[in-house]
């Protein structure tokens, strides 16, 4: 049984290098996971305190999603689909997801100790950080795609995921809490600063589009 590394679209400027490059972009910034359908927001309103750690978690985050949409794009196509018990995808996909989260945390923790203790709950969290998910999920909806365009959606989603992260980190660091207003500090900022940022990449709808 051959895998279909890519799907090349009809009519498509540019043939599959341009197509891929349009995915990315498309996963990354005009439809980002977390800033316009707001999945994985729990981690990254708590983690986003410091860029250190933000930019480990993001990482791992971007890292653990464009291996899972491959992963699980072949477990669709070749097990689900064919048995037809696509049913099961949401329940299979979970177990995937943890399995390859249970590998990179004992993997973190052997080789980067320091940065195991920073994240502290938050990366076995990782499991069921709803972006993940969301991402298999909503590739499942793309039409035609190999696994090539899965494995460059997944990384695109992820990257952008990464990358709010750390424009929020970054923000948050500067601030100064003695500049804000009581009422504001905390939560109310942080939920203020998050729709600035959404404001931002809603800028780049229209331009790219998959």
């Amino acid at each position: 049984m051959t895998v279909p590394l890519a799907v090349t679209t009809p009519g498509a400027p540019g043939g599959l290098a341009a197509q891929l490059l349009i995915i990315f972009l498309a996963a990354a910034l005009t439809d980002n996971i977390l800033l316009t359908r707001f999945l994985g927001m729990c981690s990254f309103l708590a983690i986003s305190r410091q860029m250190k750690t933000s930019l480990g978690l993001g990482v791992a985050v971007a890292f653990v999603t464009t291996v899972t949409a491959a992963i699980n794009y072949l477990v669709h196509r070749y097990i689900t689909a064919p048995l037809g018990v696509e049913f099961l995808d949401l329940i299979v996909f979970i177990v995937v997801i943890a399995a390859f989260v249970q590998i990179l945390e004992m993997a973190v923790e052997r080789f980067s100790p320091a940065l195991y203790f920073a994240l502290g709950i938050f990366l076995p969290l990782i499991t069921v950080n709803c972006a993940i998910l969301g991402v298999s999920l909503f590739m499942l909806n793309k039409q035609g795609y190999g696994l090539w365009q899965a494995l460059v959606y997944g990384a695109g989603n992820g990257v952008g995921w990464l990358l709010a992260i750390l424009l929020m980190a970054g923000i948050r660091q500067k601030l100064k809490e003695d500049k804000i207003p009581a009422g504001l500090r905390g939560a109310p900022i942080t939920l203020i600063i998050s729709g600035i940022i959404a404001l931002g990449f809603i800028g780049f709808s229209g331009m790219v589009k998959f």
